[in-house]
């Protein structure tokens, strides 16, 4: 069954397009583009890449071959997914070399090679080896809530399944990709439903996109599982709608960067032996695509185990484990992560306007700090109204304690970074830790709830109290959005 072509992905100048451009054209209306002319300073465009544009795996194995890394077996399905296995660097880079080899060899003698292909998936490089600027994250893709949350704090810990010595594994998503022509990854939208960006270091890929309106298209009757490969014979029988998927699809060449917008299910092929470097990431213009997605997982996970509800002493508690077990964070998590997002930029707010009294001369990222709390408050408001929540599996957060974490203060100092270089803004000096965090622990509200336990009611209420009375300083106050378009 052959699939059905209806266009192609846009492919712009990076250099050509604005941030606030991209974020109207790509990131807000959740549509994929193709950017090119952004990795021109990249090291990795030099050090990673032969003169004949070909991987350079001897530097691999040279500077980085004791890594232990995950390698997927494209021949071998395991379950959704590849079968994977671990292996260092260096015995990754002997087996493609080997497997070129043989290949060469049975192209010669006209006989088939039979070896299996692997591909190198989600290696955290920057995590290992932080000293190593292989490269620069494009402005576009900068306001990146998760990993500078995962910078300072991990999304998960649970003492029952904690492991101190696995630390680099589950702590950020940006990724090194390696695979040699023919190596591929299945039919997927990828994780938290977030936005991720792919760029091509050296090698062809070719994508397959369809649009969240459609996805319904590649699933089963019972809306459980999806296709596999798009290029198998699927079953009609098991996949009935699948012939009525309409594609988009993508050629990315070396030095292109592709934006892939949240819950667009795609599949990849490497055309060439490929090098790519891949984050996912997500912010307040898609943090409804997590929500949406926690809450269909959780319902799953409550639904999967509800025949146990009578006889299990903490139903609830289990199926919050279970969804950190799927998904990679649960309800709680996902809490304190949005509380402090919203407290950190509540503290830009209160820095800004500290020595400012005009909105107006603060108006981009006033109004970029001002849509991001709008986004929160929606998502906090949904994360309310869920039943079963009661009693010891409420949400619950010191706000003080946060303030005076040393982490929150990385948190913030990262986030105007951030906004600094967005917006085209000095950065601000922040001398000590009382300098960022006074201004928003002298508000009345914090008062008020500070020596409370700071639930979802809590922090809506915070929200709208301290926009009141930030708003109280300047004449021409600070609007909310009323309606946000998420997913």
């Amino acid at each position: 069954m052959g699939i059905r072509i209806g266009g192609h992905i846009e492919k712009v100048n990076g250099k050509e397009v604005s941030y606030s451009e991209f974020v109207q054209k790509y990131m807000e209306k959740n549509q994929p583009v193709v950017l090119t002319g952004l990795m021109d300073d990249w090291k990795a465009c030099k050090d990673w890449v032969l003169d004949n544009g070909k991987p350079n795996l001897q530097f691999f194995s040279t500077h980085f071959g004791k890594s232990r890394v995950q390698v997927a077996d494209c021949s071998t399905r395991d379950f959704t997914d590849q079968k994977r296995v671990e292996m260092s660097v260096s015995e990754f880079v002997d087996h493609w070399l080997d497997n070129s080899l043989q290949e060469l060899g049975s192209a010669l003698t006209n006989q088939s090679n039979g070896h299996p292909v692997l591909y190198l998936k989600d290696w955290h490089f920057v995590k290992e080896y932080p000293e190593y600027l292989a490269y620069t994250t494009p402005l576009f893709f900068c306001d990146d809530w998760l990993n500078l949350y995962l910078d300072n704090y991990r999304m998960h810990k649970d003492p029952d399944t904690y492991q101190a010595n696995n630390e680099i594994s589950c702590s950020d998503y940006r990724f090194v990709y390696m695979g040699a022509k023919g190596s591929w990854t299945p039919l997927h939208a990828d994780v938290f439903r977030s936005y991720s960006w792919s760029a091509n270091v050296c090698g062809k890929k070719q994508w397959l996109f369809l649009s969240p309106s459609q996805c319904n298209l590649v699933f089963d009757r019972n809306m459980k599982s999806s296709v596999y490969n798009i290029f198998d014979d699927v079953s009609e029988k098991e996949f009935p709608r699948f012939k009525e998927a309409i594609w988009l699809e993508c050629t990315q060449e070396q030095n292109e960067i592709i934006f892939v917008p949240s819950g667009w299910y795609h599949q990849v092929h490497n055309l060439e032996d490929t090098i790519s470097i891949n984050h996912n990431w997500f912010n307040a213009y898609n943090l409804s695509w997590v929500w949406n997605l926690l809450l269909r997982d959780y319902n799953e996970a409550k639904e999967y185990i509800e025949d146990i509800r009578d006889i299990c002493d903490d139903f609830e508690g289990l199926c919050q484990r279970n969804l950190a077990a799927n998904t990679g964070m649960n309800f709680y998590d996902f809490f304190v992560f949005i509380t402090c997002f919203c407290l950190a930029n509540l503290v830009q707010l209160c820095y800004l306007l500290r020595d400012c009294k005009s909105i107006q001369s603060l108006s981009s990222v006033a109004q970029e700090l001002a849509l991001n709390l709008g986004s929160v408050r929606k998502i906090v408001d949904k994360l309310k109204s869920v039943g079963g929540l009661a009693g010891n599996h409420g949400f619950f957060l010191d706000m003080r304690e946060t303030l005076d974490d040393p982490r929150f203060f990385h948190l913030c100092t990262g986030l105007e970074r951030v906004y600094g270089m967005i917006h085209k803004q000095q950065s601000c000096c922040f001398d000590t830790k009382k300098d960022l965090v006074d201004d928003l622990r002298d508000l009345d509200t914090t008062r008020t709830y500070g020596s409370q336990a700071f639930t979802a009611e809590d922090l809506i209420s915070f929200i709208d109290n301290a926009i009141t009375k930030l708003s109280c300083t300047n004449c021409e106050g600070i609007v909310l959005p009323s309606e946000w378009d998420g997913a």
